[in-house]
């Protein structure tokens, strides 16, 4: 936190004296709207732009490192699934170092390391190389600035947090029609190195605007645990964790799979395979062509945009965000067992739109709900980024999970299909446990 920026925190403080003759700090309401918070939730935005947004970019260059690099399906997958599991894994620490002041520290530093490992995979011709600067570099680098980020916004709205919570999360959808569209333009054109590096320069430009505006409202907190052991003493925070492990173990499932990953003949996933990138639903079992698979990515992340919105109004005006989390999270698992039965490409169409929209909601309602839980606005980046340390497993496993599922039906994705439903029902009766702990058997109450 910069000298300048202290000081206006400080100021914004009132104080008020105890029975001792000390002077406290009194933390003000949070602005719920106004120049400054919507600053920081365009800030969010593009913050999440330049991490999910370009993650979700990593299927299309499957073809390529496997041809290039003559590396498995397997092996490549991983550099995609360790990205991800580093995203919130990353969060106990960055979001400790938000609490404590320092967010400006990792905000720079993280976005320094996104952008390295962007441009040094531009450069990549070698596996292990990939490995490092995709998987393991920009991983960190989203980790650094995902969890504390999103905190953050949360500590600006209280009455309109889902809604300010949603843009922020929509920023990875935002991203998740650019970068590919930029990676289907140009990578046919001027090659693998300078489609990245082209990449790599929206990100750069970005990241420079997020630093430049990111404003930290509250006092460091500098005592503290970097683990707030005692929050898995309130029953409400540890079945939403739970609750929210089972629904991470779904969620991504269906984004991997209609994405476009031609291969000269397709196969099922192999055990091994964490992000399964060879047989997917759209080409093998439906029979569409890659282009066709492309546009299905880019419809379901185009719905995700109002849907993150719908869920977030809702959740602001209406029922609360877990109150609204748990429907949401009932339809995906729904739409799951729904899956089984799509055998056309319009019904598959239909099942994109559907789940793009229920499953943007289940990703932006997730930090709003566990920010709901957190009474200390001083420990929103600590336990927000215990519960993403908490779910990164359910990002590792999930996906070989699947693949295996399929592995064994050779194929058939029906056992897969049935996993990820069950997962999101599983998630759905710990959020209802999580909300009846907290507010008990009341239908009334928002939360």
């Amino acid at each position: 936190m910069s000298a300048d920026e202290s000081k206006q925190n400080e100021s914004a403080l009132a104080t008020e004296p105890t029975d001792a003759g000390d002077v406290v700090h009194v933390i003000p309401p949070a602005p719920d709207g106004g120049f400054k918070a919507w600053t920081q939730v365009f800030m969010g935005h593009l913050v999440l732009i330049n991490g999910w947004g370009y993650l979700s970019s990593f299927g299309l260059f499957q073809s390529y490192y496997t041809t290039s690099l003559s590396a498995t399906p397997s092996a490549i997958s991983w550099i995609g699934s360790i990205q991800i599991f580093l995203v919130y894994l990353v969060g106990t620490f960055s979001g400790r170092a938000l609490d404590a002041g320092y967010y400006h520290t990792v905000l720079t530093l993280g976005s320094f390391l996104q952008v390295l490992g962007v441009f040094m995979t531009s450069i990549s011709t070698q596996y292990w190389q990939l490995f490092l600067a995709q998987g393991i570099c920009k991983g960190l680098g989203d980790g650094l600035v995902f969890c504390p980020t999103v905190s953050l916004v949360a500590t600006y709205f209280s009455k309109k947090r889902s809604l300010a919570m949603a843009c922020t999360a929509s920023g990875g959808a935002t991203g998740g029609i650019i970068f590919p569209l930029v990676a289907q333009q140009l990578l046919p054109k001027v090659g693998f190195g300078w489609t990245v590096r082209t990449m790599g320069f929206v990100i750069l430009l970005n990241a420079a605007v997020i630093v430049s505006i990111a404003r930290v409202r509250l006092p460091p907190r500098k005592t503290g645990p970097l683990v707030e052991w005692s929050a898995f003493r309130e029953p409400s925070y540890t079945l939403f964790c739970i609750a929210m492990f089972f629904n991470l173990w779904a969620v991504y499932f269906a984004y991997f799979y209609v994405r476009p990953y031609p291969t000269p003949q397709p196969a099922p996933p192999r055990l091994t395979d964490p992000l399964p990138q060879i047989s997917t639903f759209a080409k093998t079992i439906i029979g569409l062509s890659a282009s066709e698979s492309l546009t299905l990515l880019l419809v379901m992340n185009a719905v995700g945009i109002p849907g993150r919105l719908a869920c977030g109004l809702t959740a602001d005006r209406l029922l609360g965000p877990i109150n609204t989390l748990i429907p949401v999270a009932f339809f995906a698992g729904v739409l799951f067992y729904s899956w089984a039965a799509v055998s056309t490409a319009g019904a598959l169409y239909a099942f994109c739109v559907l789940y793009g929209f229920f499953g943007a909601g289940i990703q932006s309602l997730f930090p709003a709900s566990c920010a709901s839980l957190t009474a200390d606005l001083k420990k929103m980046g600590t336990r927000t980024g215990m519960c993403f340390s908490f779910i990164s497993v359910a990002c590792l496993t999930g996906p070989p999970i699947a693949g295996a599922l399929i592995q064994h039906r050779h194929g058939d994705f029906l056992y897969a299909q049935v996993f990820g439903g069950s997962a999101f029902l599983g998630g759905t009766l710990m959020l209802v446990a999580a909300r009846m702990a907290k507010n008990g058997l009341s239908l009334k109450s928002r939360m």
